[in-house]
């Protein structure tokens, strides 16, 4: 649950459409140590808008 002033964490659809990339890619950059960081909360991956925001720029850089 997101605070006030903060957004609610992204599911894997969320940010498989924020970077245009299929859900799967997610899952394999996850096995293989890459992309933005994500926590499991129960059997669910949820991202931090912000990190994810924050990953991307870092990719865009190198």
């Amino acid at each position: 649950m997101a605070t006030p002033g903060q957004e609610p964490c992204w599911t894997v659809t969320d940010v498989a459409a924020y970077l245009r990339v299929p859900v799967e890619t997610l899952y394999t950059w996850r096995k293989r140590r890459y992309g933005p960081p994500a926590a499991r909360v129960g059997r669910h991956l949820r991202y931090r808008p912000d990190e994810v925001r924050s990953w991307l720029r870092q990719q865009e850089a190198a």
